[in-house]
């Protein structure tokens, strides 16, 4: 019995051995893996989250979108400007909407930057710009991402400074476009909102009691 419990216990202690071995193979495995990739694994997410998230037209746009979504996200450029760039990319350049950022090559995104900076000289329609004869150059251009807000600021100062009814609207903080104001747009502090017929009905009041003292006097 007691030859037969020893090698129970000798034929555990091998197994137990050789299961502390793999796992030391496996470690110097991975370890030998990160020093020939030169980078831990954490350090590799990292790197790889960084490089999904590509700079074009001056936004940083996350680099699993499709192309034709990563347009839509750039400031001046809506659905239908992204739908024509995406098929202008898709004739000249071969590159269909639907292909991640990620896929691309440098040469592929600086192809579809030149064509969202000038898309007149590619054939996209002059009604999809956002500024037709510009008062400056008298040519008609399509801003996006800073220069767009820096040409609004610069309209709207323009339209101060020569005082016209615009101009005047947007100095005094009120609506532009010809909204009507009586229930929005609303400065200042708000009193309360009387309707016309209790208006009337107190007018009407105030003109009784104004007459009926001169009466009681005499």
């Amino acid at each position: 019995m007691e030859d037969n419990n020893e090698k129970k216990a000798k034929v555990e202690n091998t197994g137990k051995e050789e299961k502390v071995e793999k796992a030391k193979a496996k470690t110097e495995k991975a370890v030998q893996a990160q020093k020939a990739q030169g980078k831990p694994q954490h350090e590799q997410k990292k790197a790889e989250k960084f490089t999904s998230i590509i700079r074009i037209g001056g936004k940083d746009v996350n680099g699993e979108l499709s192309i034709i979504r990563a347009i839509d996200q750039i400031k001046g450029m809506g659905t239908s400007m992204s739908n024509a760039v995406s098929y202008i990319l898709n004739k000249n350049f071969k590159i269909q909407k639907d292909t991640k950022l990620n896929a691309l090559t440098e040469e592929q995104i600086q192809d579809i930057e030149s064509v969202i900076s000038d898309p007149v000289k590619y054939g996209i329609p002059k009604y999809l710009l956002n500024k037709n004869k510009d008062i400056e150059t008298g040519k008609d251009l399509h801003l996006i991402s800073n220069e767009l807000s820096f040409a609004v600021r610069q309209a709207i100062s323009r339209d101060i400074n020569i005082r016209t009814w615009r101009g005047f609207r947007h100095q005094h903080g009120q609506k532009v476009r010809g909204q009507r104001t009586r229930s929005t747009g609303r400065l200042g502090a708000t009193i309360g909102v009387v309707k016309k017929t209790e208006a009337a009905k107190a007018a009407a009041a105030t003109e009784k009691g104004a007459a009926a003292k001169p009466a009681e006097k005499k």
